[in-house]
């Protein structure tokens, strides 16, 4: 079991630091190589993973905050890694920037002369500008990486017995800006690829893959601790049973999310809806299209159904890979039809530039878990969770 009266330095091998480190230096090397072969391509590429890993922290985020607002005692022991998640904040707050500087390469409206003229698009010129479009970045992520350290500091400070009345305004606070901050950081990055396509709900359909992803990633974080009996005896299969049970109903809910916003488009048949996905069906992307309905919903949905799979370590990994891959393909999807419109484009680019964002995310991941105990020690709840138990 884990001494909880001493940090656990010793969680991460020097090993798999080093594997960390060469993710990023891969990363930087096919972002640098796309650039000089393909601009476009890699600022694409960059947004994918952008907002991939910025979702994923913000996930994790997300969790913690609806733990303490419901005062839910079972998730008390694998709550730190939701909180090492969302310790990509800050350093997703600075690629934020980096990206701003590309930004004038995928985005259209970066260049007003190219909306002057066009009817449609001369009503959005005083939402979709470079000014505008960077003051809601700061503001996003000054947000975000404010509250996530007013909630760590409570959260974090075990001894702390009124610890769940003081986390209860912060928590509060974020969710709030959350729900609409992260709606608006979905049109900015993504909707606004396609300035004259529109949908009100495409952030909810966002926050459905989110989530769903976050979870996914929980979950393996939760099984590798498992396995190197980091956290035996605090964590059992009941807490993977009900981490299960969240990953089955958000399966279902971006399905549901996701047939809305087509059905609705679909029935409407107004041309400036119809573009997204009429983009999507065309070409090779349709293929894409079939296997996020086939991959992210319909084998997720029958492989979590028994109640058997999310009780089973090894089959839970393995639909946990699948969805995180099927999420990351989403946002591709999203995302990569504006340069290439019938192709599919996928191969060192955007494996590399993914390579590196993933080293990133896992060495602040890591190292936030290093700095803290896995176990919230003196957790009011904390036996709770310990001896949690599923019986339906």
């Amino acid at each position: 079991m884990i001494n909880n009266n001493t940090k656990p330095e010793w969680i991460i091998s020097s090993k798999a630091k080093n594997l960390f480190v060469s993710f990023m230096f891969i990363g930087v090397v096919a972002f640098g190589f796309t650039m000089i072969t393909d601009s476009l391509r890699a600022w694409s590429s960059f947004l994918v993973s952008f907002f991939f890993f910025t979702s994923l922290a913000l996930g994790g985020l997300f969790f913690v905050a609806l733990q303490f607002l419901t005062n839910a005692g079972w998730s008390v022991n694998i709550r730190r890694y939701a909180e090492a998640m969302s310790s990509f904040l800050p350093w997703a707050f600075g690629l934020s920037i980096v990206f701003f500087l590309g930004a004038k390469n995928i985005y259209i409206w970066f260049d007003a002369s190219n909306m002057i003229g066009d009817h449609a698009l001369e009503g959005k010129i005083s939402y979709l500008n470079p000014t505008s479009f960077f003051i809601r970045l700061v503001l996003f992520f000054s947000a975000w990486i404010v509250l996530q350290k007013w909630i760590m500091k409570i959260t974090l400070a075990d001894k702390a017995k009124d610890m769940y009345k003081k986390v209860v305004k912060p928590s509060v606070i974020f969710l709030i800006v959350f729900a609409l901050s992260y709606s608006l950081f979905s049109v900015d990055l993504l909707m606004s690829l396609n300035p004259h396509w529109y949908s009100t709900i495409f952030g909810v359909y966002n926050f459905a893959g989110l989530f769903q992803s976050t979870l996914a990633f929980i979950i393996l974080f939760v099984l590798y601790a498992l396995k190197k009996s980091w956290i035996k005896g605090y964590v059992s299969e009941n807490h993977l049973h009900d981490l299960g049970k969240l990953l089955f109903g958000f399966t279902t809910f971006w399905a549901y999310i996701a047939f809305s916003q087509f059905m609705l488009i679909w029935y409407a048949n107004i041309p400036e809806e119809t573009i997204y996905f009429l983009d999507r069906f065309n070409g090779e992307w349709i293929w894409v299209s079939i296997a996020l309905l086939v991959f992210k919903f319909i084998v997720p949905f029958i492989a979590l159904l028994p109640q058997w799979a999310k009780r089973n370590p090894s089959h839970l990994c393995a639909v946990s890979f699948l969805i995180l891959f099927m999420q990351f393909i989403d946002v591709y999807w999203m995302v990569y039809p504006h340069y290439s419109k019938s192709v599919i484009k996928f191969s060192f680019a955007e494996v590399g530039i993914f390579l590196g964002f993933l080293g990133l995310f896992l060495y602040t991941s890591t190292k936030f878990l290093e700095k803290h105990s896995l176990i919230p020690k003196d957790d009011p709840f904390h036996d709770e969770s310990t001896s949690h138990e599923v019986v339906y």
